[in-house]
């Protein structure tokens, strides 16, 4: 049986004759490399669609909330109206929106509900006028609210796309909803505002209607959202002094997309611990190849005999048994990568993701479990090299 063809077709008999044997071997690499690629795979699939919302939405948007001196003490924090028409007049700033979530307001899509929603409230928010402008949302049905709605207190309301689903609310449906009793009319629904999920089940009103129904005292809002195209981070820092007209005490300001860009970079120390999980499953498969290995050539005892009887040499025996740990690291490899591959594309086609997955690290994770089994099959096949004829009949 010298020449390797031989040696081929005596290793693939030894791995087909015991199927169920072999099985279990290929779990192993197969689990290990699997782990590994779909962890990596929906991790970095989930960093490309955070990196996707960031090209989409833009880095320009800024949020400026009052801080607790700005309200006076014991009182909700607010901005003074007119610090919005300074914010507005910086050279960058292109858009500025004021709002203020009114507490103690149950919003109900009718009267049956009232226990569930006084459990779980829907936010409702005064705003100005051009907050999809600002926001860069558009609106999914009907209009947002005008000059009109404003200058009559007109009890009409403009709501988040998440609430229109959950009240059952149809494309262009004449339909009131109730504020503490006080029915509002639907004008519009403003579509999903990624950079501010809350806006998705809020109910939007005006200042002036949200001062003469609830008694909100003035206009002024508690956060202001800007839009900078330009010198985001400047602005973003000269805000509060222009918010406070030089006085020590200023507005908070953050940029929403730099904690998705944050988010994506944090991903990286995720990445290493699921490489080295995957590393620990591939080790544990390792010691499972060499056991189930060592155990095959005890029931294989006779089958050693009989071929070293015949005149194979101890280096021709090793050699098959580790050409059988290379063929299952191989074939474990592969099929653990594409079985990580499948569950990349699942997970990412359910999200929505975009779907990242490296060719190169399939490969190199699929030589790692080619490494590991040959290592793994080392001892076995240095066992069975060094049984002699006469041991294998007390083994078998």
């Amino acid at each position: 049986m010298s020449r390797i063809s031989d040696l081929i077709r005596v290793a693939a008999a030894g791995l087909t004759a015991r199927k169920v044997r072999t099985f279990l071997i290929l779990l192993g690499p197969i689990l290990g490399v699997g782990a590994i690629v779909s962890a990596i795979g929906i991790n970095e699939s989930s960093k490309g669609y955070l990196k996707e919302q960031l090209q989409e939405l833009g880095t320009d948007l800024i949020v400026a909330n009052a801080q607790d001196s700005l309200g006076g003490f014991g009182q909700n924090p607010r901005i003074p109206e007119d610090a919005i028409g300074r914010v507005a007049r910086l050279p960058d700033v292109t858009s500025v929106t004021g709002t203020f979530q009114i507490s103690n307001v149950v919003t109900l899509p009718f009267e049956d509900a009232e226990n569930y929603y006084r459990a779980f409230p829907v936010p409702v928010i005064a705003t100005g006028l051009n907050l999809p402008t600002t926001m860069e949302v558009p609106m999914v049905s009907g209009r947002f609210l005008n000059e009109f709605d404003s200058n009559n207190a007109a009890r009409v309301a403009v709501i988040g796309r998440d609430l229109a689903d959950e009240y059952g609310y149809l494309r262009g449906e004449s339909r009131t909803i109730s504020l503490n009793g006080v029915n509002y009319g639907i004008v519009g629904v403003m579509d999903w505002v990624l950079l501010e999920p809350s806006m998705d089940s809020a109910v939007f009103i005006t200042f002036p209607t949200a001062e003469n129904d609830w008694e909100i005292e003035n206009q002024d809002p508690s956060r202001l959202y800007i839009r900078a195209p330009t010198n985001t981070q400047q602005v973003s820092e000269e805000i509060p002094t222009v918010v406070s007209l030089g006085g020590p005490d200023g507005a908070r300001t953050s940029v929403p997309t730099d904690l998705l860009d944050a988010e994506s970079q944090v991903d990286e120390s995720l990445n290493t611990l699921t490489k080295l999980m995957g590393g620990l499953a591939l080790v544990v498969g390792g010691v499972g190849i060499a056991n189930v290995m060592s155990i095959s050539v005890i029931q294989r005892a006779s089958e050693i005999g009989i071929r070293r009887a015949l005149g194979h040499t101890r280096s021709t025996i090793g050699i098959q048994f580790l050409f059988e740990a290379l063929v299952v690291g191989i074939l474990g490899g592969a099929l653990g990568a594409l079985a990580g591959a499948g569950i990349v594309w699942l997970t990412a086609w359910m999200r929505g993701y975009v779907m990242v997955l490296s060719i190169p690290e399939l490969i190199g994770w699929g030589s790692v479990s080619v490494a590991v089994a040959v290592i793994a099959g080392l001892y076995p096949s240095l066992k069975a090299a060094r049984l002699e004829p006469l041991e294998t009949l007390r083994l078998g």
